[in-house]
């Protein structure tokens, strides 16, 4: 029963030792490579009006930026409030671009202009 027990907590002991070994920390080249890649992905997504493909790639961002210790956790969480408040602004002027076409092209047609 005591060769028992010493094995048990033998194996208890590493099996603790190794689940409390830090995880690895990613590669910084990686790191660089992955961000540049999203940020771009983030410019081509702008560019073709795609804001919510966009928010999703920026969340993306943060969380690499977060995982490779490249943001303060409470820096992370203010570029993603500036974030979403960029693409509420450029939402917005969407709207109101595709609103004021509607506008014109009822307008053409001769129905009446209503709003919303």
């Amino acid at each position: 029963m005591n060769l028992l027990a010493l094995f048990l907590v033998v194996g208890l002991a590493v099996t603790t030792a190794a689940l409390a070994q830090p995880a690895p920390q990613p590669d910084a080249v990686d790191c660089a490579a992955e961000q540049t890649s999203l940020q771009a992905e983030m410019d081509v997504a702008r560019s073709r009006g795609r804001m919510l493909q966009r928010r999703q790639i920026a969340e993306e961002l943060l969380a690499v930026q977060a995982r490779c210790g490249a943001l303060p956790l409470a820096r992370s969480v203010e570029m993603q409030i500036e974030s979403l408040q960029k693409d509420i602004l450029e939402m917005r002027k969407e709207l109101d671009r595709a609103e004021s076409e509607l506008r014109r092209l009822r307008q053409q047609r001769g129905a009446p202009v209503t709003s919303g």
